[in-house]
């Protein structure tokens, strides 16, 4: 027979040691580091941007005065305002539209089997991956006057077509935004051949066995199962092209006139040129709001409608 060992007596833990974490509290410690830095690069500037906003301060840390709704009103009343919100807004609507169209259409396309297709899907996705800043000097050499594009244009007797591309007002915003659409569908063409991997392909044979052609699948089968990737696609495109700075401002600068000014590059130019920085605040405070609310009505429609289907 076997006697059970008797359990030892616990002694008290010592006065002054310390207490371990709980299971429950090693996560949060865990996470701890990684938000203290979240909160110090960029809850608190986000915060105090949005603080400056009401104050008519120029970047110094003397003089700064209270002023209310004073710098929301100016931007109400200030044409240049007024053009790069619109403008802010044909980018947005326009680069959407047309990239997710693009993008869908290379994925559809790259997504047979091509013998060429790994190498296409590389050429269409290698502008994505460039700095958007390479990509607008670029265009810029291209695009000017004496430039490539216009030199192709006389040789092949297209006088007619060749421009002022970047120079003109009626040309210069269409011009940017077809920059954009050219680096940024490649990233679109990828979120939709992820997209597309995920379908199974028995529906696809079954419905060709059945008698569908290529575009009754495409209709009804391959585009309705692609919402969650069109959600994914729209959503980062329409949040890039609202806050869109880097190419407008090395194309044009903003220019000609307000033709091409978008709400990121008149907030640059009052911060960092004509230093009002509160009001530059408040422009930013403005971005942020309608980018959210553009973001939050776009992502409940397609979800509203993901779930529809």
């Amino acid at each position: 027979m076997t006697t059970a060992t008797p359990p030892r007596p616990t002694q008290p833990a010592p006065s002054g040691s310390r207490r371990s974490l709980t299971p429950a509290g090693v996560p949060y410690a865990l996470l701890l580091p990684a938000f203290v830095l979240y909160a110090l690069v960029v809850l608190y500037p986000t915060l105090s941007g949005a603080l400056y906003a009401f104050t008519d301060w120029s970047g110094r840390a003397d003089g700064t005065t209270f002023i209310g709704l004073e710098n929301f009103a100016e931007i109400l009343s200030d044409v240049a305002a007024r053009s790069a919100l619109r403008n802010s807004l044909i980018i947005a609507v326009t680069v959407t539209a047309v990239q997710t169209l693009v993008g869908l259409g290379l994925a559809l396309v790259l997504h047979s089997s091509l013998v060429t297709r790994n190498v296409l899907r590389t050429l269409f996705f290698a502008p994505a991956m460039l700095p958007p800043v390479i990509i607008a000097f670029l265009w810029t050499f291209i695009l000017t006057p004496q430039g490539p594009l216009n030199t192709v244009l006389r040789a092949v007797g297209l006088d007619f077509l060749a421009q002022n591309w970047l120079g003109e007002s009626s040309l210069a915003l269409w011009t940017v935004i077809g920059v954009v659409i050219w680096q940024n569908a490649g990233l679109t063409m990828v979120i939709y051949l992820a997209g597309l991997q995920g379908i199974p392909a028995e529906l696809n044979e079954s419905s060709e066995l059945d008698g569908a052609t290529w575009w009754q699948r495409t209709r009804l089968i391959t585009v309705p199962l692609l919402i969650p990737a069109t959600t994914v696609a729209m959503s980062l495109t329409l949040i890039s092209s609202l806050k869109l700075f880097d190419q407008v401002f090395a194309m044009t600068g903003g220019g000609p006139g307000y033709s091409t000014e978008t709400l990121s590059v008149i907030m640059y130019k009052e911060a960092f040129v004509s230093g009002r920085f509160g009001y530059s605040a408040a422009i930013a405070l403005v971005l942020t709001m309608i980018v959210f609310a553009f973001a939050m009505v776009q992502l409940g429609a397609l979800r509203r409608f993901e779930v529809d289907r």
